[in-house]
């Protein structure tokens, strides 16, 4: 069996489009522009990359975007008065900030101290309290956008054996959440997990989000299995390359991701969906 390619990159775009169209039509119908702010603490080259690609698409979808750069040694005190600033302006419904954060800053506290409704990231207690109780408002962009990207392949996952590895709160715990709501049967696993690649191979969705490369190699993939690589990495030859060894799991997979164009397009989408929500959301306060 040779997989199916899920082109991330082909589904952001076909997203992106339809919300251009909604976001003209929330301006042209009540006057609101969705608003985006990226706060980016230091210099991390990784992170300025990230950024720019949010602003970028943020502006080309007709948002308001706005990105704050700041040094490493600001205080904690100082970044707080910055989003707490931004939680009472009224043009900015979506606000981010960039992580990771200097080691003296407590980043716990500054997701704290986001406005629930605007923490497009969906990291609050708030809203991670909506998704654990199954009413999900703001949901972490890469679980929401790999839920999209099942959604559009027709991946049915009632009754289906899936495992996620990794279980961080960024993609595993909130991934296994939005897998439960759809009546998958969910394994988390992670680095202390006893016969991991026996484990996934009864996975027939497997999801990769540990941050080393090609780990994941045939013996871990059941065949026909959907196969979702979260991971971004940089190979010997400065290549991205994901978590999972593509070549070979792609001979036992029925839909795979690529590493680029897979789920990395998807989460910024689903921050810009989530920034056009919020915005909406202001319409009726």
């Amino acid at each position: 069996m040779t997989a199916k390619i899920i082109d991330g990159k082909a589904l952001a775009k076909k997203i992106q489009s339809q919300l251009t169209e909604k976001v003209a039509q929330l301006k042209s119908e009540h006057g609101i522009v969705p608003g985006l702010v990226v706060i980016l603490v230091g210099d991390d080259p990784a992170s300025q990359v990230y950024v720019r690609n949010k602003e970028r698409s943020a502006l080309a979808a007709g948002f308001t975007s706005k990105t704050i750069r700041l040094s490493d040694s600001i205080s904690q005190e100082e970044l707080l008065a910055i989003i707490e600033k931004y939680n009472q302006d009224p043009a900015y419904h979506g606000i981010l900030v960039q992580l990771p954060l200097p080691t003296h800053i407590n980043d716990k506290k500054v997701i704290l101290a986001i406005d629930p409704k605007k923490d497009v990231d969906g990291f609050h207690p708030m809203n991670t309290g909506h998704l654990w109780s199954g009413r999900p408002l703001m949901v972490p962009c890469t679980p929401a956008g790999i839920m999209e990207m099942l959604q559009e392949y027709q991946v049915d996952l009632e009754g289906k054996n899936a495992v996620i590895i990794g279980r961080s709160n960024i993609v595993g715990k909130p991934m296994a959440q939005l897998l439960l709501d759809k009546n998958a049967t969910v394994t988390l696993t992670h680095s202390r997990t006893r016969h991991l690649a026996r484990v996934c191979k009864g996975a027939d969705v497997l999801i990769v989000a540990i941050g080393q490369e090609n780990f994941v190699t045939k013996d871990y993939v059941k065949e026909g299995a959907v196969v979702i690589d979260v991971g971004m990495n940089r190979d010997d030859n400065g290549r991205l390359v994901g978590d999972v060894k593509f070549d070979e799991a792609a001979e036992l997979a029925s839909l795979i991701t690529p590493v680029p164009g897979g789920v990395g397009p998807m989460t910024i989408t689903m921050l810009l969906e989530q920034t056009y929500q919020a915005a909406l959301r202001s319409v009726s306060l």
